[in-house]
């Protein structure tokens, strides 16, 4: 690898310290880093849909949703992208197991492999990589408010969540799995790519890849606090038997809806109002992903 392009959102949390660390990196590594700023919402696949050719891989700089724009632009093209741990909550630099420290990442993906991944279409033509969902998770990032994020971090987002489950406001939730159709109340309901979550420390299904040509619905119904520990304690365990708060289904073709309706996001971004529809999209991106030991 020679030449990369380094697409990097300005307004992330340590921004131009993390971007310094990385610039450092290439040069330290010998590559050729051309770095880019983000300027609105939607600039960064803009700037990768302009300049991406030109380059051996992209690296993104940023949360998720620069990430994820980076990605939906280069999706189905070849051209491998980075992702590089620059937001608060990075769920899809964890979860593909990239170090946080930046100059361990840029090192890691440098000397990285290519991964086809699958990526979540929704109806409205976003795509997602990690999951997209209605309940705890959505409202976890509705009401995590920017200087919270700015001052502890991912800590931000975990208050959120324990506010979340503690109000156990469950909604009503009916689902369409390639026709099969689910109905139940629930706290949190889940599309997901991938099944680890904070470096491997909960799984939130059984047999989930990100690479099987599927997604899967995922459905946690806890009726108090004692079920909810149940739950996080059983995902930490890779425990998925059969559990009355618990209900997983892969496929291929989604919808969701909820009464009454209620926000939801797709990889930390808020994309509106349930009902929402999606679909995978098998082998849709190429990622630079760290080599296993």
């Amino acid at each position: 690898m020679k030449r990369v392009l380094l697409v990097a959102n300005p307004a992330s949390r340590r921004g131009a310290k993390l971007r310094a660390a990385a610039i450092g990196a290439f040069a330290e590594a010998g590559v050729e880093c051309t770095p880019v700023l983000t300027e609105r919402p939607g600039h960064a696949g803009d700037i990768c849909r302009e300049r991406a050719a030109g380059y051996d891989a992209v690296f993104t700089l940023g949360g998720d949703g620069t990430a994820m724009e980076v990605v939906a632009a280069l999706a189905n093209s070849g051209t491998p992208v980075a992702i590089l741990p620059g937001g608060t909550g990075n769920l899809i630099a964890r979860a593909l197991g990239t170090p946080l420290a930046m100059r361990r990442a840029v090192r890691a993906l440098l000397a990285g492999e290519r991964q086809r991944i699958d990526l979540g279409l929704l109806d409205d033509g976003r795509r997602f990589a990690f999951a997209a969902g209605v309940g705890i998770d959505s409202q976890m990032i509705e009401h995590t408010s920017p200087w919270l994020k700015r001052r502890i971090g991912v800590g931000a987002y975990v208050l959120a969540a324990a506010r979340a489950i503690f109000r156990r406001d469950n909604i009503h939730v009916r689902a369409t799995v390639d026709g099969e159709h689910i109905e139940r109340d629930a706290a949190a309901v889940m599309l997901t790519n991938f099944g680890a979550v904070l470096n491997d420390r909960l799984s939130l299904g059984p047999e989930i890849r990100q690479d099987d040509g599927k997604l899967d619905l995922c459905v946690f119904s806890p009726g108090g606090l004692t079920d909810a520990v149940r739950i996080l304690w059983r995902l930490s365990r890779k425990d998925f038997r059969n559990d009355p708060c618990m209900l997983f289904r892969a496929g291929a073709v989604f919808r969701i809806e909820t009464d009454p309706p209620c926000q939801a996001q797709a990889d930390g971004d808020l994309i509106g109002p349930t009902p929402f529809g999606a679909r995978v999209e098998p082998h849709a991106a190429t990622l630079l992903v760290p080599r296993k030991k």
